[in-house]
């Protein structure tokens, strides 16, 4: 995680706890990213301040809904990418969303953001092993020894964990039967 995404978590957690200043710092700082979201999708100015403000509007009033075990930039980005739907849908604009988000110029921050909350959501499906074994190898870039040392197991294992892990995530993304 970047240190953009400990600081925004740490505010909406202690803004869920009632920490006043901290949800003002949170809101401070995540309308200018909510604000380039917006502005590389749009052509008006003024529909770009509207969608931030339902925007914000939305984070307020599903703040409670927000996993604190979870990071907070793809919550935030998935609340703005409904609003920015919903305004399509409004004005009756026909739009390819993927092509939207595939534009030059996105943050590589809120394309990080989507990507983690997807390969998190992809893990769950594993087991324990196979998540910590895929986590240590293919995103912390430890080897199979090493891995297989801190977990205590064989290497091996930890190549079979690895690779039934994977054919098992690859097998979702493809919508087969696992």
């Amino acid at each position: 995680m970047t240190a953009e995404e400990d600081n925004l978590k740490d505010w909406m957690t202690r803004a869920l706890d009632g920490d006043a200043a901290a949800y003002h710092s949170l809101l401070r700082r995540v309308t200018p990213l909510l604000r380039a979201f917006f502005k590389r999708r749009l052509r008006a100015d003024s529909e770009t301040e509207d969608l931030v403000q339902e925007s914000l509007m939305a984070l307020h009033s599903k703040r409670l809904t927000f996993d604190r075990k979870r990071p907070f930039t793809p919550w935030l980005y998935a609340i703005a990418r409904y609003k920015l739907v919903d305004h399509f849908r409004r004005s009756r604009q026909f739009v390819d969303l993927n092509a939207l988000d595939q534009e030059p110029g996105n943050g590589d921050f809120e394309s990080a953001s989507v990507a983690g909350i997807l390969l998190t959501e992809l893990l769950a499906d594993l087991t324990p092993k196979q998540q910590r074994a895929i986590r240590a190898t293919k995103i912390e870039g430890y080897s199979i020894a090493e891995t297989a040392m801190a977990a205590g197991i064989s290497q091996s294992d930890t190549k079979m964990s690895v690779s039934r892990g994977l054919k098992r995530m690859a097998a979702r993304l493809q919508g087969k039967p696992q």
